[in-house]
């Protein structure tokens, strides 16, 4: 009998009983904040486009924090939008406010080439048409050393050219 209890104990979790297997979880939350109930269905897991295409979820207040499935979902704008929504949201929760244009100025560099790239050395370094930007982030020497050797130029300007 212990055996056949362990054996369900590992086996079970990986049976989908209904619903998408890349859910692991699903929780119903309560929102309280008009003074109106709110229902709100936190899923845990992957595949918005099956959550989104679910009979009696509105695919149009759906929303994820995967920046990724956002952006091979719905495209890269709206993975633009995701990503000025998590910054503002974990700035407000660290008691911390931050103009929004900033925001919005650091999720357009991220975004600008049509794909999601990270604020790390190695996002920046598909970025290569600022020597400046790269130097400015990580590794500075190395940047400006490189950039030297292979005489690359940054064209700085005050004014736009004609």
């Amino acid at each position: 009998m212990y055996y056949v209890l362990q054996f369900l104990k590992e086996d079970l979790p990986k049976v989908v009983v209904q619903g998408i297997p890349e859910v692991s979880r699903a929780v119903i939350h309560i929102d309280e904040q008009s003074g109106k109930e709110k229902y709100k269905l936190l899923v845990e897991g992957d595949n918005l486009r099956a959550v989104m295409a679910t009979h009696g979820v509105k695919g149009t207040r759906t929303t994820s924090n995967n920046t990724y499935e956002v952006e091979k979902t719905l495209g890269i704008e709206a993975a633009r939008t995701t990503i000025i929504n998590e910054i503002q949201y974990t700035m407000v929760n660290h008691g911390m406010s931050i103009d929004r244009r900033h925001v919005m100025l650091l999720s357009d560099l991220m975004t600008y080439k049509g794909e999601v790239l990270g604020i790390t050395r190695f996002g920046l370094a598909k970025m290569k048409e600022s020597v400046l930007m790269l130097a400015s982030f990580e590794k500075t020497a190395d940047h400006l050393f490189d950039a030297a050797y292979f005489g690359q130029k940054d064209s700085v300007c005050a004014w736009p050219q004609p």
